[in-house]
């Protein structure tokens, strides 16, 4: 991705590094909280180690852990009926902006008070500041564009553990977005795991997972997220999957209309960096981490979808720019 140094930074980065906050991840209104196991095979809970690498598969790309405990019906909200934002083909857009956005002055941000961190995670501070800047600036023209205020999500910064509104999140867990504080959760070293372990390199691959956290919370704007946890809470367990898997991928395409709107506005892609987000969404496709930790694939546990569904939510809210066409909830084929 192209950024340079004057390139703006967002303000709304919390950096918690350093202050610890451990513990297991809890819930509220459980009698106590509860800690996360995911069991495979039969047998009880995982190593910390083994839930480092398959945390990723409950909460990569943003599931809200209260989805995984509570459920979330019918009556979604229509998003082929919003308003649709005027679009240009993505090659002529230097010459007719949809935007019309002047560049903004970078930001600085108060001198850091937690303990020193690797120069590499500075680095990787900045570009994800750069990243959430860059969603800032294209929801909130698309918001404005049918007549709403985009309030824009604070991304917190944290290593090991911290509090949030929907309990004590660990990095074991992978980027989670809460809906209840309306933040997104990072822990950096997750990225290592995504080029090391899950064969994902690329910063744009980095930049897709902000992107996804940061759709979740345009569903929580719209009311999508309250109504998908309402519909969850009526429905069988398999069922109640299946409604998460309709919005885990409106997420992928809502990253990809983000990803289409931001390159007409700030000419950020560069060769290639749309294979490493597709490849990324393919290593996390439900079925092929499945298949690597268990060594078999069970549709019915699905709660992201299948590398071939993430793909192709991505790629057709990439293709099209238009956030009408993320409709997963009344799609014929998923």
């Amino acid at each position: 991705m192209r950024y340079e140094d004057e390139d703006r930074q967002s303000n709304n980065v919390d950096d918690r590094r350093g202050q610890g906050g451990g513990g297991g991840f809890r819930f509220p209104g459980g009698g106590g909280g509860r800690g996360i196991q995911i069991p495979i095979g039969g047998r009880g809970g995982m190593s910390l180690t083994s839930l480092l690498i398959l945390g990723a598969i409950m909460l990569f790309f943003g599931i809200n852990p209260l989805d995984v405990l509570l459920g979330g019906g019918q009556g979604f909200p229509d998003i082929q009926q919003m308003p649709q934002q005027q679009q240009v083909p993505r090659r002529t857009a230097e010459r007719n902006n949809p935007f019309e956005i002047p560049g903004l002055p970078g930001s600085t941000e108060p001198a850091s008070q937690q303990k020193p961190v690797p120069q590499a995670q500075d680095e990787m501070k900045v570009f994800i500041s750069r990243v959430l800047a860059d969603t800032e600036d294209v929801w909130n023209k698309v918001f404005e564009s049918f007549g709403r205020k985009y309030k824009e999500p604070q991304l917190v910064l944290f290593s090991g553990g911290t509090q949030t509104a929907c309990g004590t999140g660990v990095s074991a867990m992978g980027p989670f977005y809460c809906p209840l504080d309306q933040k997104v959760y990072v822990d950096l070293v997750f990225y290592d795991e995504l080029k090391r372990r899950f064969s994902a390199p690329g910063d744009f691959a980095q930049a897709y997972v902000i992107a996804h956290e940061v759709g979740h919370h345009v569903q929580t704007l719209l009311g999508i997220s309250d109504q998908v946890q309402r519909a969850k809470s009526r429905v069988s367990e398999r069922e109640g999957n299946r409604i998460q898997v309709m919005m885990e991928l409106q997420a992928d395409c809502l990253a990809g209309v983000w990803a289409n709107l931001n390159d007409q506005l700030k000419k950020r892609l560069e060769h290639g960096d749309i294979e490493e987000g597709l490849n990324a969404a393919s290593q996390i496709g439900d079925d092929m981490i499945q298949k690597k930790m268990q060594g078999r694939v069970v549709p019915d546990a699905f709660t992201h979808g299948t590398s071939e569904q993430r793909v192709r939510w991505f790629q057709r809210g990439f293709d099209a720019g238009e956030m009408k066409q993320c409709d997963t909830f009344k799609a014929d084929d998923l």
